[in-house]
């Protein structure tokens, strides 16, 4: 009798053991998820900021459209276009790379799906002029895609 007694007091104590090592792998588990998903969480929605730079235009682009609509810039003067995407790969509609472009300067820079990329030109002529993505989101026809940029003496 007394081993059957010992027998099911093993039992017992070997299903305890089991459920809680059950339940600190669950614990585990969640932990892990909760983190992995704060990770993903965290990339997705903070954007580092861009450094500051003597004559650069810094201009953001996502599938709403550009940040700026309008720029104005000294002819003569160089100028930086900085222009950084804000979508990820998995837009269906360019990838999420943007384009900023001017035809009348023969200007054109790509920013890869959450990247930068810059380009450097000088307005040779005053006037106003039209700038434009023409990679995604209905191109040059999309009114949130293109701007205005107007350049003084």
């Amino acid at each position: 009798m007394s081993t059957l007694k010992n027998g099911k007091e093993i039992r017992k104590k070997q299903i305890h053991h089991r459920q809680q090592a059950n339940r600190i792998a669950f614990i585990g588990i969640a932990v892990v998820v909760l983190g992995v998903t704060g990770l993903l969480l965290f990339r997705a929605f903070y954007k580092t900021p861009l450094p500051a730079a003597d004559n650069v235009i810094d201009i953001s682009a996502d599938m709403g459209g550009f940040d700026k609509t309008e720029i104005t810039v000294k002819v003569g003067e160089p100028v930086t276009i900085r222009l950084r995407s804000m979508d990820t790969s998995g837009h269906t509609d360019g990838g999420g790379k943007h384009q900023w472009a001017v035809d009348d300067f023969s200007v054109s820079v790509i920013a890869p799906p959450l990247g930068t990329e810059m380009v450097t030109f000088t307005p040779t002529k005053t006037g106003t002029f039209t700038f434009y993505c023409d990679i995604c989101c209905g191109g040059r026809a999309n009114p949130s895609m293109n701007g205005t940029l107007i350049v003084e003496a």
